[in-house]
């Protein structure tokens, strides 16, 4: 060893003493984290860093060696934690689009239910409403056609009313036209009885003076 590398061979025991604390919380606390986990990265990734920087420094290929084999296991697992950590992000984004989806199917699907049920009702009230309709219709040509057939009926028993009332007067002038004829019968019966009664007392009469004449002959 030459007089100039005395110095730096100092410094290599200096380090390595100055990182002996550095090592027993990596090898008590830090080895105990989960190998992913951001503080374990952070700080292998600064002790490789340290590493590196002294070892080059220090011309300690070993050391820097380390250093850098350290921080590229850091620098890897940092960057597989990040890829994870977006393809998990990813994963939950794809699993909330899913469940989105079947969120917006169901809901579609109780929409088109309900204006299925919507539907159906309005096309029953539609029916209902046509029958109450034709109903009400078939109600009015009825009443309509029954309040015409009672005016025909009440137009035909007028005529009949008034046809019977024309018989009627049509016989009572009949019989009174038979009752005067009968009167008038009666009247000259009587006329012609009374003067029947009246030639059978004149007859008498002459037939009583005529026997009393002979009488009277007979006596002279």
């Amino acid at each position: 060893m030459t007089i100039t590398e005395i110095p730096i061979a100092i410094l290599r025991l200096q380090y390595r003493i100055a990182r002996t604390p550095l090592q027993l919380v990596e090898d008590r606390f830090v080895s105990r984290m989960d190998a992913e986990a951001p503080a374990r990265l952070f700080y292998e990734r600064s002790l490789g860093v340290l590493d590196a920087v002294a070892g080059a420094v220090l011309k300690d290929d070993d050391i820097a060696r380390r250093g850098n084999k350290l921080a590229e296991r850091s620098a890897n697992l940092t960057r597989a934690a990040k890829l994870d950590a977006e393809a998990s992000a990813e994963a939950e984004a794809a699993t909330a689009e899913l469940r989105q989806a079947k969120d917006d199917a169901a809901a579609a699907e109780e929409n088109a239910r309900e204006q299925k049920q919507r539907d159906e009702q309005k096309a029953r009230d539609a029916a209902a409403q046509r029958k109450a309709d034709a109903a009400d219709t078939a109600a009015k040509r009825a009443s309509a056609v029954k309040e015409q057939a009672e005016e025909e009926a009440n137009r035909k028993a007028n005529a009949a009313e008034s046809q019977k009332l024309a018989a009627k007067n049509r016989i009572d002038a009949a019989e009174k036209t038979k009752l005067k004829v009968a009167d008038a019968q009666r009247d000259d019966a009587a006329e012609k009885r009374a003067e029947a009664q009246s030639k059978r007392a004149n007859a008498d009469a002459v037939e009583s003076l005529a026997d009393a004449e002979k009488a009277k002959r007979k006596d002279s």
